[in-house]
């Protein structure tokens, strides 16, 4: 069964593109049902939108783990880890770490 969350949130970028929280919502939607790929085109827009969303960039990091896309994940992981630490998001910056040291070298 889909997620409910998904299509009201698709109607709300349609009225709104530039709505970073729908875009994060949208992605955790997507994550939530296992569609990674997916999560992962949102969770880029939401962090295009809003360059400074520091949770976002774990989400994506995330996505792209699990995606196999590692070259991508650990990009993400050291921009998110810059955003967060200027944004002083402690734990957001301690789960990028963790997930960026977790990767196969």
């Amino acid at each position: 069964m889909p997620n409910p969350r998904i299509e009201p949130l698709k109607k709300l970028l349609a009225m709104d593109p530039n709505d970073d929280v729908a875009w994060f919502g949208l992605g955790k939607a997507y994550m939530d049902d296992g569609i990674f790929e997916e999560a992962a085109k949102a969770l880029r827009q939401c962090v295009t939108v809003k360059p400074t969303y520091s949770a976002a960039y774990l989400a994506l990091a995330q996505s792209l783990q699990r995606l196999g896309g590692l070259e991508e994940c650990r990009t993400v992981c050291a921009m998110g880890i810059e955003v967060s630490t200027k944004n002083g998001d402690a734990m957001v910056t301690r789960n990028l770490e963790a997930l960026k040291q977790s990767l196969p070298s």
